[in-house]
């Protein structure tokens, strides 16, 4: 029973003791956070921004809730324009401030970097914000309308860019569907103009074989014509011319026949057996 005693004490006092070394130890590095804070602030005061926060950000790891180290390393990063990364080590200071100035100023930086960045509407909800926890803020207030008349800008451009957009796609469909009808048009007319030209063809043969049919029955005794032979005209000769020729034709038939007579007496030499 002592013996159990004497082991519930032991672990009590283990404990107390721990619980000592771990607040000693949290001290410790709040007091290293605290000269880490204040050398950071010096070299930001000489606009040293980039090895400030280089400070600020050691004595977070030695105390990972110190919201003053959050709120001066979102100041240097701001001022290094890395307005993105700035933007969270303000949400923390904000969330954890325990007074409404600290959380006022923490919302109002939110704002100016949301504005650096263009997101008016960001700008706009953490202004409302800060003046919530500090309403007689001139600067925040000016701030707001400012980040307002940028909002409203950017909708109307928002809204206008997405008529155009409507406006050029309805303009391209109807584009299209005017190149699709005159395709449409011109396969139509290309078919017309082929048969066009068939029609013509045949209209031209019919044509041509109709002006043979009407030449031939214009003509029909044409081709009979070409194969008669030309009738001789009767003249107007007297007797006496016409016993002269007589005359002449008869003389001339004798003489025709007796050169006949002669060529027929010029025949071919035969060759005759001789009979010894």
């Amino acid at each position: 029973m002592k013996a159990q005693h004497s082991f519930l004490l032991l672990l009590l006092f283990l404990t107390a003791f721990s619980n000592a070394q771990e607040v000693k130890d949290s001290i410790v590095l709040k007091r290293e956070a605290r000269g880490l804070l204040r050398e950071g602030n010096e070299l930001y005061q000489q606009e040293k921004y980039t090895d400030a926060s280089v400070l600020f950000k050691k004595a977070l790891e030695k105390s990972s809730t110190y919201k003053k180290a959050s709120y001066n390393l979102g100041n240097a990063l701001y001022q290094q324009k890395n307005f993105k990364e700035a933007v969270p080590q303000y949400e923390v200071s904000a969330k954890g401030a325990e007074d409404k100035f600290t959380k006022a100023e923490s919302f109002h930086n939110i704002g100016n970097a949301a504005m650096e960045q263009k997101q008016y509407q960001q700008a706009v909800d953490a202004y409302k914000n800060s003046l919530r926890n500090n309403p007689n803020d001139d600067e925040t207030r000016y701030n707001l309308a400012v980040a307002k008349e940028l909002l409203k800008k950017e909708k109307e451009k928002e809204k206008k860019d997405n008529k155009d957009k409507k406006d050029d796609k309805k303009k391209d469909n109807k584009d299209k569907k005017e190149n699709k009808d005159k395709k449409g048009d011109k396969e139509k007319n290309d078919d017309k103009g082929d048969d066009k030209k068939k029609d013509d063809k045949k209209n031209d043969k019919k044509d041509g074989d109709k002006d043979n049919d009407q030449k031939q029955k214009k003509n029909p005794n044409d081709q009979k014509n070409n194969r008669q032979k030309p009738k001789p005209k009767k003249g107007n000769m007297t007797p006496q011319q016409i016993k002269q020729l007589l005359e002449s034709l008869n003389n001339e038939e004798k003489k025709t026949q007796k050169k006949m007579n002669v060529k027929k007496s010029k025949g071919a030499k035969v060759k005759q057996e001789k009979d010894w």
